[in-house]
Order: C-alpha cells, then structure tokens, then sequence
C-alpha cells in the first residue's frame, strides 16, 4: 500500500506563489510515478502535472505550462508542485496521486492506483 499526504495549500493573492508537497510512504517510491490533478467545484479532477519515477521526464497540462513546476525527491520521498503566477482560476483542490512506472506519465485520472486526501488552493482577485 501507498500512502500519499499533501501539504502547503492556502489562499494568495493572483501573481502569488505556493508550494504543495506530497508525502508518499508504503513501498519502495521509487518504483512508482506520481502526477498531481485538481479539482474545482462542480467540475471533474482534471491532470495538472506527472513525473517519472527519478523527475527525469515530466509533462505539464497545456493550462499550467510555464507557472508550474513538478519535481521530486526520491531520498525525502516527496513530490512537489511549484505553482507561480497563480491565477483564480486555479483555485481548486490539489490531489497527489502515484501509479507503478510502467515507463509512461499518465493523464487519465483512472489510471492512477494511489491518492492523497487532497489539499485546497484559493487564489483571490
């Protein structure tokens, strides 16, 4: 079993930055790729970004390229999203979510076998 816990949620202002963490523990974090996804109200949990097993390969959604960055560190066994620039509307809940490397970054919520509780992100006008 994977355990996955997110933290570093809050509300900035529009332009401001945060930083989400995403604690794994269970087996061996190395052997698994993580993504992080969203999900406003009302609306479906939407990918934002994966990395591969080491944070050599990482995919961006089309809608956070160039203001968020995913990273991770297999020693802390922790996966980041650094999120600049924010926007209102990227006030959602932020999940981290891990699958085994099968040598592809997923995009397809479903395809994910692990997820965290979830962390909230307002981002005011």
């Amino acid at each position: 079993q994977v355990r996955l816990v997110e933290s570093g949620g809050g509300l900035v202002q529009a332009g401001g930055s945060l930083r989400l963490s995403c604690a794994v523990s269970g087996r061996t974090f190395g052997r698994y790729c993580t993504g992080w996804f969203r999900q406003a109200p009302g609306k479906e949990r939407d990918f934002v970004a994966a990395t591969n097993w080491n944070g050599g390969k990482t995919l961006l959604a089309d809608s956070v390229k160039g203001r968020f960055t995913i990273s991770r560190n297999n020693g802390e066994n922790t996966v980041y999203l650094q999120m600049n620039n924010l926007k209102p509307e990227d006030t959602a809940v932020y999940y981290c979510a891990a699958h085994r490397d099968n040598g592809y970054l997923l995009i397809g919520r479903n395809e994910y076998d692990y997820w965290g509780q979830g962390t909230q992100v307002t981002v005011s006008s």
